[in-house]
Parts: structure tokens; sequence; C-alpha cells
């Protein structure tokens, strides 16, 4: 994984300086050198396929995951808006630590695996995973973790054990979305930082919770 360089988070959004080199895990063409603002949709009154998507600030669907919530396999596909695979989010069922792993595309063999993400314990008052690189197997050192509270909707992610702040996110209520029955929130990502990755760590922590 490449050197991050760390610096204390920006009060605005126009404050924010770009990393040294880019986050790039799912790939370079999700890295921006600007701070990038997505809304999170989840419908929370229907568990069914399009649950869960991702626009940017006006509304444009950028990202959608398909599969079934608490289907026998548990996996989920996240899409970009035209349909196109990104990854394959598949839950390991029977692990002690929800452990996820994400693919490459509509894979699930090990040689497309990108990312592992596993809760740092089995019992948690605050929210907390650790994400393990393809490239990291023995998994002595997480690459990213996520920290907060998913209850809150506020969360940040973190590269490896430093606190250099990768992404966070924060809660966006509204009357119109209570009343369809959705939840809506905010996620900021950090200039070069892998936006894709930031939106499957995410769906997988909506899977947990």
């Amino acid at each position: 994984m490449e050197h991050v360089q760390a610096y204390p988070p920006p009060a605005t959004p126009s404050a924010y300086l770009p990393l040294a080199t880019r986050v790039s895990v799912i790939g370079p063409q999700y890295c921006y050198p600007q701070p990038i603002d997505l809304v999170v949709v989840r419908k929370v009154l229907t568990i069914s396929e399009g649950k869960f998507a991702v626009t940017n600030i006006n509304g444009n669907i950028m990202f959608k995951t398909k599969g079934k919530f608490f289907s026998i396999h548990d996996r989920r596909l996240l899409t970009d808006a035209t349909g196109n695979p990104v990854c394959t989010l598949r839950h390991k069922i029977m692990t002690v630590h929800d452990r996820w792993q994400v693919f490459r595309g509509e894979s699930t063999e090990e040689k497309d695996l990108i990312f592992t993400a596993k809760r740092s314990s089995m019992i948690q008052l605050k929210t907390k995973l650790h994400v393990f690189l393809a490239t990291n197997p023995k998994e002595d050192v997480c690459d990213f973790r996520m920290e907060g509270s998913w209850l809150e909707r506020s969360c940040f992610i973190y590269s490896g054990e430093r606190n250099t702040i990768l992404a966070q996110m924060h809660k966006k209520c509204s009357v119109e979305s209570e009343f369809l029955g959705k939840d809506k929130f905010m996620v900021t990502i950090y200039p070069n930082v892998d936006y894709a990755f930031v939106v499957a760590l995410i769906a997988i922590l909506d899977g947990i919770k």
C-alpha cells in the first residue's frame, strides 16, 4: 500500500488538501483531486434489491447494490449508474467478526480478491471495522479502519492505524425522507481517495448493522 501523508482534518471543504499520493483500492479512475460529497439513500421500510443507492449532491445515481439482504449466500453486487459491475461484496457466513470479502466485478474467486473487512471485536458499543488489502494476507496490521457511530451515521475512515482521515459520513435528515421511509446521510471523500472503495465499505457496514 502506498504511504499516505497525515494531515489534520480541515474545518471546511475548501480547506481540504490532497494527499501526497492517491489511495487507490478499487481503481484509480475513482480518485479525484478534489473532495467529493456523496449522498447515501437507504429504503428502510423494504428489504429487497435496490435498497441501497448512492447519488451525487445533484441527485444523480452514482452507485447501486443488487442482491437480496439476508439471502442464503448474502452476496451483493455494487454497480455504477448504468449497471456495470464494480465489485462483489460477500459475507462469510458463520464467522466471529462478521468478515466480508470484496472482489473485482462479479467474481468471487480468490485471484480477484481486493480486500477483506471485519469487525475488530465481537462486542462493540461503537462501530469499528478493520480493512485488510489482498496483499496483506497475514492481517497483522490493518491497512484501513472505520470508526464511529453507525446509529448516528457519524463515522470516519482512516488510513491504517494512523489518524489520517480519508472520508467521513454524517447524518442528513429531512421530513420528506422520513415520510418516504428513507434514511439519507452524507459522505465526504477527501481528495485523491478512491470513492468507490469508500462506498463499498459503507455498503458492508450497512450489511453488518
